[in-house]
């Protein structure tokens, strides 16, 4: 009887554990469908393609190229003080710590307990506690439990790796958010200079405006002007003392922004003198543009890095499905009864230890689900990706179809001041000598300011051009440094579990 019941033990034992690993969860039909793309392949438009070729990428600081020392020390001010840059370290900071955390599971794992309690013990006919029954004594332990895990699987490595790329990802945010900053700061500085630029333009038109005033009063007391000529000539100029009161708002309100993006008070802005600007030869451009801005741009790296981490959650989901083997143990202190440190003694030693093995058998669909999310996940950021990789390519074919318009802008602007000008010295002079009216003098100062007005504003554009394009190709920030190979970013080759 004994071995028929030691038969049907084993067969069931048998049927057990064959049943256990046929029920596991399996994996098929769930794996990543996104795939990146190679920068090398999209094809480049003539702008990217007659680029300069024998040249560097930006340098670091590279607003100097601007000439102006308030610039380089504000960007240097807004570096140490803005607000966003603290945000992005912290962040920094955040990552690597998680990371840290990730790491430690791998390690050996050693926590002590210990318990100092006075109890009070009952007596029960069925249950004992025997001797010690309607007693108080001490009943205290101390203990250290040690755990391993084995990872045979993979699972803490992954999660580990995981959490480093995320921390990669988190310095090229931080150096992207750098880079936008030292961008939002020129721009606002050549914002500033319009400003400026704009009102003298003013200044001048209500001189002359006044000048003409002069005359056209002259021309009457003299007997050879009229009244409808002195009239005319006070008309533009409450309007353009309200553009000089406007103008000098739109200063005002750039130093304010200035001083925000520095992490200053508006007090610290006031303090802003007019910029001297200036812009000597136009920044040339590496070979192999695509193929290096992949690996240039901060944001283009941190989205490939955070391919390369949804990867690793690939492979972290997967090793769920395997059965965990963790070595585990404890050694402890106890005993009831004696004094309060008796547990102590040598006598009073226990020990365990061992493997701990759980495999899932059913769990609802939960493993599937995750490996499902992990899977998304990794397609979600292979579009981001690729996404950003054509939006980069998209930004510096712009920046470089600016560039060279507002170089040929300027030289017609300048043209036109000329011609402006040359028409309203010559307007200015007939109306002097009375060979024609007020209107035209007004109409071709008119013509002039417009023509003035469009050459600072091309010239506030070619200096913003400049900035965009030194952003596009990743504002010489080394993010080139830091970039995963290929194969991080490949989803996982792993075995497909069939149910």
């Amino acid at each position: 009887m004994p071995r028929r019941i030691n038969r049907a033990l084993k067969t069931l034992s048998v049927l057990a554990l064959t049943l256990a690993i046929s029920g596991c969860i399996g994996t098929a039909g769930i794996v990543p469908q996104g795939k990146a793309l190679e920068a090398d392949s999209l094809a480049t438009d003539e702008a990217i393609q007659s680029a300069a070729q024998d040249a560097h990428w930006p340098t670091t600081q590279w607003w100097q190229a601007y000439g102006d020392p308030q610039l380089n020390r504000w960007i240097d001010l807004a570096l140490q003080d803005s607000p966003s840059m603290a945000m992005a370290a912290a962040r920094v900071r955040q990552a690597r710590s998680m990371a840290g955390i990730a790491e430690s599971a791998e390690s050996l794992q050693i926590n002590g307990q210990s318990t100092l309690k006075r109890h009070n013990w009952p007596s029960d006919q069925f249950y004992g506690p025997g001797e010690l029954a309607n007693t108080t004594t001490w009943d205290n332990n101390a203990a250290l439990g040690f755990s391993y895990a084995l990872d045979l699987w993979g699972r803490e490595s992954n999660a580990t790796e995981r959490a480093v790329d995320m921390a990669h990802m988190s310095a090229a945010e931080a150096r992207q958010a750098q880079l936008e900053l030292q961008n939002n700061i020129v721009r606002a500085y050549i914002e500033l200079s319009l400003h400026y630029a704009q009102r003298d333009i003013v200044a001048a038109t209500l001189k002359q405006q006044q000048q003409i005033l002069d005359l056209a009063q002259k021309r009457l007391d003299g007997g050879i002007g009229t009244h409808f000529d002195v009239s005319q000539a006070e008309t533009p100029l409450p309007e353009t003392h309200r553009q000089i009161d406007a103008l000098d708002e739109e200063i005002a309100l750039s130093r304010n922004q200035l001083a925000a993006l520095a992490g200053k008070g508006p007090g610290e802005g006031a303090q802003l003198q007019r910029p001297t600007l200036s812009l000597g030869a136009a920044l040339k451009l590496p070979s192999s543009l695509p193929a290096q801005l992949l690996g240039q741009r901060p944001d283009v790296v941190a989205s490939r890095w955070q391919v390369a981490a949804q990867a690793r959650g690939i492979d972290v989901a997967h090793a769920g499905f395997y059965p965990n083997v963790d070595l585990v143990g404890s050694l402890g202190y106890m005993a009831t009864g004696g004094g309060a440190l008796e547990f102590l003694t040598g006598k009073k030693l226990n020990y365990s230890v061992g493997p701990a093995i759980s495999l899932p058998i059913f769990d609802g669909g939960r493993l599937r689900a995750e490996l499902g999310e992990a899977s998304a996940g990794y397609d979600i950021a292979v579009a981001r990706y690729n996404q950003t990789l054509v939006n980069a390519l998209k930004n510096l074919s712009d920046q470089l179809i600016r560039r060279e318009s507002m170089d040929k802008q300027q030289a017609f602007a300048t043209e036109s001041v000329a011609t402006a000008q040359k028409t309203y010295d010559i307007a200015m002079i007939a109306y002097q000598r009375g060979l024609t009216d007020y209107l035209n003098v007004l109409n071709a100062q008119t013509l002039l300011f417009k023509q003035q007005q469009v050459q600072q504003q091309v010239q506030a554009a070619r200096l913003s051009a400049h900035a965009e394009l030194v952003t596009a190709l990743g504002g010489g920030l080394g993010a080139g440094n830091d970039v995963p190979n290929a194969e991080k970013t490949q989803p996982p080759k792993t075995p497909v579990l069939l149910r």
